[in-house]
């Protein structure tokens, strides 16, 4: 199934790619920490998304004649002495296993066979994958590799891949949606785990290392993103993640969490009682989040921009904060709310996707509307994946439980 996806994902690309043309994809390396030490390594999305083999300093490589695309994967050679250290590196039999490519080969072999296809004009375009993320960003390895091209083959036309493969990635397969319903289902094993021992009077990190053990103990060694568990007015901090307050009795404690499976990413919000039951006023602005949570989630349907949907979160808000008495007109809300309602999900947690997109069968996104109220140390948030369907929408997340009642009954029994 999974050398299917990969396979298919490359070849819907050579549909949209210049004939006479080649893709160069890198896998990436990980930073350098100091000494000896580099972080944690994760793979390039774009190449995972057209080949799924996750290892650093390996490329591949996709030539396109005619009809024709031919897919080859460059790895490194077995190291005996290196695999003492740090074990062993895909083989070509594995490669070819996973990726479903045409070839395999060794990086050793990728600069001769790039310069054959680009001496010999075999093909007129090379496409890399530029992500830009500014002009005075340093120098990717993509654009040193351009540079280095251009002196070389200066006949040769660089072109950017990048948006061509996002839009692919923006609808999911149903392969796609199985890997974060997957990830959605261990978050919500550790949400409850975060319900059951909450307590005021404990460290945040403390109640956030529960979530921590259920992930590690269902095999998922890596998180869609730093967690936050932000206790009273830290909720009132869209990105708070240093967790290390102690949390306040009867507050609100906001967990904003995910589990990344196969490098596919739940993103769920769920704010919760500290001491298992809300005050009258924290129930009345969770309230007020978890309508505008449900509306949205009734609007989601082909056809609807995306603009729309936290355009209908601000309408909501006013209303109910008008009568409230907190606010008296629409500009007035930005002073409660003050993000977007939603983003696209997928391989990243902010996923690829154009915010002024029309929704469409496939699109994967979240719903997450809050109120911040800093003054009364009030910070809610309810947070629920979204997947975009013929006729409507299928809520991926509809299992976690998020009312008021639910909550209370839950973390009471």
């Amino acid at each position: 199934m999974s050398e299917n996806f990969f396979k298919c994902n490359r070849k819907r690309l050579g549909e949209k790619l210049e004939d006479r043309s080649a893709v160069v994809l890198f896998s990436g390396q990980p930073p350098k920490k100091s000494a000896d030490e580099d972080y944690a390594f994760t793979t390039n999305r774009h190449f995972y998304y057209m080949c799924g083999v996750k290892e650093p300093h390996i490329m591949l490589m996709m030539v396109k004649e005619g009809d024709k695309v031919k897919s080859t994967l460059f790895i490194k050679k077995a190291d005996p002495f290196m695999e003492k250290w740090v074990g062993k590196t895909i083989s070509k039999e594995d490669a070819l296993t996973v990726s479903a490519v045409d070839e395999v080969k060794y990086v050793e072999d990728f600069e001769g066979t790039l310069h054959y296809i680009l001496s010999r004009q075999v093909v007129h375009h090379l496409y890399l994958d530029f992500e830009l993320e500014g002009f005075n960003a340093p120098l990717t390895k993509e654009q040193v590799f351009a540079n280095k091209c251009k002196e070389r083959y200066p006949f040769i036309q660089i072109q950017n891949v990048h948006h061509l493969i996002s839009s692919l990635r923006v609808i999911k397969s149903p392969y796609e949606v199985d890997k974060l319903k997957e990830a959605i289902k261990v978050t919500d094993e550790g949400i409850k785990a975060l319900m059951k021992n909450a307590k005021s009077g404990i460290m945040e990190y403390a109640l956030e290392a529960h979530f921590d053990f259920v992930l590690k103990c269902n095999g998922i060694k890596d998180f869609a993103f730093k967690t936050i568990a932000a206790s009273g007015v830290n909720g009132t901090i869209l990105h708070y993640s240093s967790n290390d307050s102690i949390i306040p009795e009867n507050s609100l404690v906001l967990f904003d969490l995910g589990a990344q499976y196969d490098y596919y990413n739940a993103d769920i919000t769920r704010t919760i009682p500290a001491d298992g039951k809300f005050t009258e006023r924290q129930k009345t602005f969770y309230n007020i989040v978890l309508k505008a949570n449900e509306e949205v989630i009734k609007a989601i349907k082909p056809g609807v921009p995306f603009a729309r949907l936290n355009e209908i979160v601000r309408e909501i808000y006013l209303e109910e904060l008008k009568g409230l008495g907190l606010v008296e007109t629409m500009e007035d809300v930005s002073k409660y709310y003050y993000h977007g309602v939603s983003h696209f999900l997928g391989l990243d947690t902010h996923d690829v996707g154009d915010r002024g997109m029309i929704l469409e069968p496939g699109m994967v996104l979240t719903v997450e509307p809050g109120l911040y109220i800093e003054d009364e140390e009030i910070g809610i948030r309810i947070e629920d994946d979204v997947l975009v369907t013929q006729d409507g929408c299928e809520v991926l997340s509809k299992d976690i439980i998020k009312t008021v009642e639910d909550i209370e009954a839950y973390m009471q029994s």
